[in-house]
């Protein structure tokens, strides 16, 4: 593996990572309530766009793994740092938990729409680069953020929140979450098509997923 392959899926956990840590916290963007976690979650999805564009959908398969296990390994250590028992003299333990001590059901559901989001995001940039022959990447990035990051927004919005906000309420999370997420992808575009072209140019490769297997679960 080359260093500037290896720095694309540090980045990308990189970006994994941090927007998981702040997302405790939420803002407003043009009236639409967000987590702070949204200034550099999408982040990832340029990444993924890169990886699966210059590397094909296999290496970025397993960079998405990666994340996962490196995302598991932060949860269960910032569980692990919220049972021990704090310093007599230390005042924060209850804004340890308040701010790093997500429900389970916000992890679990993080869990599955990160894997959800980033192999549908990957399938179809890796899919409409085959039948689009390699051209129109701006297309492609686009698209497939489009599919990624609604199936990202939708399934954790309500695998978190069903039940204890109101049905329409959902609706306005998810909409706006998506509709932020696919400009900030469109904004970064000229980024991406400097990042692939540079990429490309030298590392010497450009995979074609003609004969690849897209089963998720396989490294």
């Amino acid at each position: 593996m080359s260093w500037r392959f290896l720095s694309c899926a540090a980045l990308f956990i990189t970006c994994l990572l941090t927007a998981n840590t702040i997302a405790a916290k939420l803002i407003v963007v043009g009236g639409v309530v967000l987590t702070a976690g949204i200034v550099i979650f999408p982040i990832s999805y340029v990444v993924g766009d890169v990886l699966t564009e210059v590397w094909g959908y296999a290496a970025a398969r397993r960079v998405i793994w990666l994340g996962f296990a490196c995302n598991t390994l932060m949860v269960a250590a910032i569980w692990l740092g919220g049972q021990l028992p704090a310093a007599p003299f230390w005042k924060g333990d209850l804004a340890y938990e308040e701010i790093l001590g997500h429900t389970p059901r916000i992890v679990a559901a993080s869990f599955v729409a990160y894997l959800v989001g980033e192999f549908a995001n990957s399938f179809v940039l890796a899919k409409l680069k085959l039948a689009t022959r390699g051209r129109w990447l701006w297309m492609r990035t686009i698209g497939s953020t489009v599919v990624g990051q609604a199936l990202d927004s939708g399934v954790f919005v309500t695998l978190a929140f069903a039940g204890t906000v109101p049905a329409g309420v959902l609706v306005q999370i998810v909409g706006g979450q998506w509709v932020f997420k696919v400009l900030y992808e469109a904004a970064a575009t000229p980024l991406t098509y400097a990042a692939v072209a540079w990429l490309k140019a030298r590392e010497g490769v450009d995979v074609y997923d003609s004969d690849t297997d897209f089963n998720p679960v396989r490294l």
